[in-house]
C-alpha cells in the first residue's frame, strides 16, 4: 500500500519517535496473544487423541461417555478419572497454563491466596483461581472493551461537532450549552447509581459509559469545520450546489479526522481506567468476570497476599503507558510543525 506524501512524512514521522513506535509493537504483540486466551490458558486440552480419533475440547464440548466414562456431561478434563480414562487409548495436548479464568483449583495445598509457584506461576486469587489466567483474560476484556467504547464515542462525538461547526448558529449555541451541562454532570456517581439499576453486563456498562463519553471529541472536531467551512473551497463548492453532506464527509471531515486520530490513544486509556475503576469499587462487570478492577479490589483486601495487588498494578501501568507513548508519537506525526529532522525519543 502506497501512502500519499502528507502520510508519508506522518508514517515516518511517527516512526521517528522510537518510545511510540516500539510502544506500538509492544501493544500489538500483547493484543494479538490475549485474543488466543483460550489456547494459553484452559482447564481443557487443546487436542485429544482417543482411541484413533481427534477431538478438539477447545472448540466444541465432548461429553464423557466420548471417552468410555459414566456421565452424558461434557468431560471434566482436569478430572483424574477422565485423564486415566484418555491416556488408557491416547494423549492429550494441555495449554501452557492449564486453568480457565474461572476455573477453582480445589487441590490447592496452602491457604488462599495462594503465594506464586510452579502450579500457579502468579499465584491465585482468595477463590483459588489462578491469577495469570485472569490477567491474559482480563486484558483481553479491557482492550477490546476500551476500543469498542472509544470507536462508537468517537463516531457520535466527530458526528456531533461537525453538525454544530458546520451549520453553526443557534443549532452550534443549543448544542455547545446542552453539552456543557451535560459535560458537568458527575459522571461516575451517576454511573454506578444507573449500574445498580440493573444487572451488570458488558453490553449495558458500554451503553451506560457511552452516554457520557461521547463529548470528549466534539469540542475538536467542532473548532476544526468551523475553520474548514470557511475556507474557498467550500465556498466553492456551496455556490456549484454540492450538497451539505458531501461537502462534510469529502471536504471537511478529512482535516477533522487528523485531530481525532491524535486523540484517540487518550480516549482510550480514559476508557480502560473507567472501567477498571468501576470494577475496583463493584459497580462493574459482572462477579467473576476477568477484571484489572477486581484483581486490584482483591490485593486491597488480601494485604497479606502483596503479588495480587503489585501484579494488577504493574499490568496497568504497563498497558496505559504503553498507550499514552503511542498517542504521543501520534501526535507528534500529526503535528505539522514538526519535522523529520528533529530526532526521535
Amino acid at each position: 500500500m502506497k501512502f500519499s506524501p502528507i502520510n508519508e512524512r506522518r508514517w515516518q514521522q511517527f516512526k521517528r519517535n522510537r518510545r511510540g513506535w516500539w510502544s506500538l509493537w509492544i501493544f500489538l504483540f500483547l493484543f494479538v496473544l490475549s485474543l488466543g486466551a483460550e489456547f494459553i490458558a484452559n482447564d481443557k486440552p487443546l487436542v485429544v487423541n482417543f482411541d484413533g480419533g481427534w477431538y478438539f475440547p477447545v472448540f466444541r464440548e465432548y461429553p464423557e461417555t466420548v471417552f468410555g466414562g459414566v456421565f452424558p456431561t461434557e468431560a471434566e478434563y482436569r478430572d483424574p478419572y477422565v485423564q486415566e480414562l484418555i491416556e488408557a487409548d491416547g494423549w492429550m495436548l494441555w495449554p501452557p497454563i492449564r486453568y480457565h479464568y474461572e476455573t477453582i483449583n480445589y487441590d490447592v495445598e496452602t491457604a488462599v491466596p495462594a503465594p506464586p509457584s510452579a502450579e500457579h506461576w502468579l499465584g491465585s486469587d482468595d477463590q483459588a483461581r489462578d491469577v495469570v489466567a485472569r490477567l491474559i483474560y482480563g486484558f483481553r476484556l479491557s482492550v477490546l472493551f476500551g476500543l469498542a467504547l472509544t470507536l462508537l464515542s468517537s463516531v457520535i462525538g466527530v458526528f456531533a461537532g461537525a453538525i454544530q461547526g458546520y451549520f453553526g448558529g443557534w443549532l452550534d449555541l443549543l448544542g455547545q450549552r446542552f453539552i456543557e451541562i451535560w459535560s458537568g454532570l458527575p459522571v461516575l456517581f451517576l454511573i454506578i447509581i444507573m449500574s445498580s439499576f440493573v444487572q451488570p453486563n458488558v453490553w449495558w456498562l458500554l451503553a451506560i459509559m457511552l452516554l457520557f463519553s461521547w463529548t470528549a471529541l466534539v469540542a475538536v472536531v467542532r473548532a476544526e469545520f468551523l475553520r474548514v467551512r470557511n475556507f474557498d473551497y467550500v465556498r466553492a463548492a456551496r455556490a456549484l450546489g454540492v450538497p451539505n453532506q458531501t461537502i462534510i464527509f469529502r471536504h471537511a471531515l478529512p482535516n477533522a479526522m487528523v485531530a481525532t486520530l491524535t486523540f484517540m490513544p487518550f480516549i482510550l486509556t480514559g476508557s480502560i481506567t473507567m472501567l477498571t475503576s468501576l470494577d475496583f469499587l463493584g459497580f462493574g462487570l459482572p462477579a467473576g468476570s476477568p477484571s484489572l478492577g477486581e484483581l486490584l479490589r482483591q490485593g486491597r483486601d488480601n494485604l497479606h497476599a502483596p503479588w495480587l495487588g503489585i501484579t494488577a498494578f504493574l499490568t496497568l501501568a504497563a498497558m496505559l503507558s504503553l498507550l499514552v507513548f503511542i498517542g504521543e508519537a501520534a501526535r507528534d506525526a500529526f503535528d505539522p510543525r514538526k519535522s523529520l529532522q528533529g530526532g526521535g525519543v
